[in-house]
């Protein structure tokens, strides 16, 4: 059974594509985005494998 960790991060309106492409890179999925606190900014919440250590 694979075993999960999740992270969430500020995402600017401004610098969507660079900013998920940065996570991506990290072997992070995006799982969602929602709107944040205010009209400038989301929030993402990504998943990726848990490696053992």
């Amino acid at each position: 059974m694979t075993k999960w960790e999740y992270a969430t991060a500020p995402v600017l309106v401004h610098a969507t594509k660079q900013i998920l492409d940065t996570w991506g890179a990290d072997g992070w999925e995006l799982v969602t985005i929602v709107p944040g606190p205010n009209p400038q900014n989301m929030v993402a919440y990504f998943k990726r494998p848990l490696t053992s250590a």
